[in-house]
């Protein structure tokens, strides 16, 4: 294994969503990651179901780096995104965000 250079910053976030509500959740959530992944810096943006929970929604997400990551929390469809989504989960999300050099 050699180290790539290439230092990036790896979101990982889920939600849980009510009972009925999945379907929206889901299509609001992919109406957001399309829209991530035109932002500057953005490198990779993905939705997915829990196969161990169906009410679960985890998101993955690579960004070049912390000024872009910055750029797309103020993003207004960042923020109408969060306001929507707010009103369809039983808990607050989580998130993790990682500063990371991949490995090759």
């Amino acid at each position: 294994i050699s180290i790539e250079n290439e230092i990036m910053i790896i979101v990982i976030g889920s939600i849980v969503v009510k009972e009925g509500c999945v379907d929206e959740a889901l299509r609001i959530s992919q109406q957001h990651v399309d829209h991530s992944r035109s932002e500057d810096g953005c490198i990779t943006h993905g939705v997915h179901i829990d196969s161990e929970n169906s009410q679960r929604l985890v998101f993955v997400e690579e960004w070049k780096d912390q000024a872009s990551l910055s750029q797309h929390f103020v993003e207004p469809t960042s923020i109408e995104f969060v306001k929507k989504i707010e009103a369809l989960v039983v808990k607050a999300p989580e998130m993790a965000i990682y500063d990371a050099t991949q490995l090759k």
